[in-house]
C-alpha cells in the first residue's frame, strides 16, 4: 500500500511564529507491527524485521503548531506520521510560505534530505496533536548492516513513493503552466 500524499491549495498562507519540536516523553507508547504494516514504506517486510523496527525506532509526540523542521535546516532524519496531520510549507523567492501538501497517517516525509544529503526542501508543521515515527540516518545505516534485503525493500518502497509524488507534481505543474499560458494568450498585448 502506497502512502497518500495530498497536494493542498497553492494559496499564500500567513504563518504564525512556529514553536520547536517537543522531545519525546519517556512514557510515550511505541509503535506496533500492525501499525507498521499499514505504512507503504514498510511494505513486504518480514515480521522479524518489523519487530526489530518496533524495538529500535523512536516515537515522537508533537502538538498543534509544532514545527518538525524548517526549510533550509540540516537533515539527519525522516518521519512517518502514525496519527494526526502535518502541513508541508514551501517558501517562495519573495519569502511567502505556501502550503503545498497535507500529510496524514502512514505518510512519510523528510526522506529527500536523507537521500540527497541536502538541507530540508520545505517546512513541516503539525496541524494538530500527532505521533511521528522518527528514523535517523544512523538508524538507516544500522538497518543496512542488520538486514540488507529488508533495507533494500525500504529503499525500493521509498523510491516508489517519491516517483508517485513526482508524477503528481508533474501533473500539477502542467496544469498551472497551461492555465498561465491560456491567460497570457487571452490578455490583449497592451495589457500584458
Amino acid at each position: 500500500m502506497l502512502s497518500r500524499w495530498t497536494p493542498a491549495s497553492f494559496g499564500a498562507m500567513s504563518v504564525n511564529t512556529m514553536s520547536s519540536v517537543k522531545p519525546p516523553r519517556r512514557d510515550e507508547p511505541g509503535v506496533t507491527i500492525a501499525q507498521l504494516r499499514e505504512v507503504g514504506l514498510f511494505g513486504a517486510l518480514s515480521d522479524e524485521f518489523l519487530d526489530h523496527l518496533v524495538a529500535t525506532l523512536t516515537v515522537q509526540r508533537v502538538m498543534p503548531g509544532d514545527t518538525i523542521f524548517r526549510e533550509g535546516d540540516p537533515a539527519r532524519e525522516m518521519y512517518v506520521v502514525l496519527d494526526g496531520e502535518m502541513e508541508v510549507l514551501k517558501r517562495s523567492r519573495r519569502g511567502r510560505e505556501t502550503r503545498v501538501a497535507i500529510l496524514g497517517p502512514n505518510d512519510s516525509f523528510g526522506e529527500m534530505s536523507i537521500i540527497d544529503m541536502q538541507p530540508r526542501s520545505a517546512t513541516v508543521r503539525a496541524l494538530g496533536a500527532a505521533r511521528l515515527l522518527k528514523i535517523s540516518t544512523e538508524e538507516m545505516d544500522a538497518l543496512y548492516r542488520h538486514d540488507l534485503k529488508s533495507y533494500s525493500l525500504i529503499v525500493l518502497n521509498l523510491a516508489r513513493d517519491l516517483s508517485r509524488r513526482l508524477r503528481v507534481t508533474d501533473g500539477l505543474l502542467a496544469d498551472i503552466t497551461a492555465n498561465v499560458l491560456e491567460e497570457y494568450v487571452q490578455t490583449p498585448a497592451g495589457k500584458r
